[in-house]
């Protein structure tokens, strides 16, 4: 019987794949037909079983691939914890609207959420006072770090501890560059701010880092929009989790919290219990949704 070993893909480039193999190192290795035949394709993430070819050369096959506890196409990857959304909070200003749609993404696939606010030190007080009001009845934690001076670092990895992580958002945020202060090894390419104010992609592919003896961070590539999941619109109100203590208050069943009368969701955005801009979003991304499914 052929010897295996069990990996984790942290790289896939051109058909090759590249596998980790605790206290054996990294090995190249392609998929065995059997994949293709039935349409499976390895992911980064995927934990796969590999037999191997060339010890010296590290270089094998993978056999097998364990049973999938997630997976998502954009970016394509596999067996995620937690999903930690990095946006720079100033050079490029932060785009709200973007990052409420990232989070129904992730939320859509029950991946719990960060909100890792880099560059905290380039904004006020106030500032952070924004963001936090705007988010923290959202149900995902908050970060504000700075991956130039180290600020907040120390939260961050403490909450990416023995977990695969994955580290997304829109170009410039400065994913990379918070992957090299977490794994010294790492060596990412560095991008800057175009003159229109937007980042420069640096990330060609998704790629696993090990920053622990369980602990996993992924970088992908940076993106300037992100379409949300083709979800029915009179569903999106479950993805706003600031809306959930106040949804059996309304007087109409399947209030959807936009033009009905009796309303507890508009009657706590009236009180302030839920922020204006963050509902704005929501009626915005539901208008979005419905003209889709017309």
């Amino acid at each position: 019987m052929k010897e295996t070993y069990r990996g984790k893909i942290i790289k896939g480039i051109a058909g090759f794949y590249y596998v980790h193999v605790e206290e054996k190192g990294l090995f190249e290795c392609k998929a065995k037909g059997l994949f293709r035949k039935e349409k499976i394709k390895p992911l980064v993430g995927d934990n796969v079983f590999i037999s191997i070819t060339d010890e010296s050369l590290f270089t094998g096959n993978i056999e097998d691939i364990d049973a999938r506890k997630n997976e998502i196409i954009r970016p394509a990857c596999a067996n995620i914890d937690m999903a930690v959304l990095v946006m720079a909070a100033s050079r490029p200003a932060p785009k709200f609207t973007l990052l409420d749609r990232i989070m129904i993404f992730f939320e859509y696939h029950e991946i719990p959420v960060v909100l890792c606010f880099n560059k905290c030190d380039e904004i006020t007080e106030e500032d952070m006072v924004h963001i936090r009001t705007r988010y923290e009845r959202s149900g995902a934690k908050i970060l504000f770090v700075s991956a130039m001076e180290g600020t907040g670092l120390d939260e961050l990895k403490e909450t990416l501890r023995d977990k695969t992580s994955i580290l997304t958002g829109p170009s410039g945020a400065g994913k990379s560059s918070l992957i090299n202060r977490l794994c010294p090894d790492a060596g990412l390419e560095v991008g800057d701010i175009s003159r229109i104010g937007r980042g420069r992609h640096t990330t060609r592919h998704s790629e696993i880092f090990k920053s622990g003896e369980s602990t996993f961070i992924m970088d992908t590539p940076g993106f300037t929009s992100l379409d949300v999941p083709d979800i029915d619109e009179l569903k999106l109100r479950y993805y706003f989790n600031e809306f959930k203590e106040h949804e059996n208050k309304c007087r109409f069943d399947g209030c959807v919290h936009i033009h009905e009368p009796g309303c507890a969701v508009k009657e706590a955005l009236e009180n302030g219990l839920i922020d204006r801009e963050r509902y704005e979003s929501y009626i915005s991304i539901f208008e979005d949704l419905k003209t889709r499914r017309k």
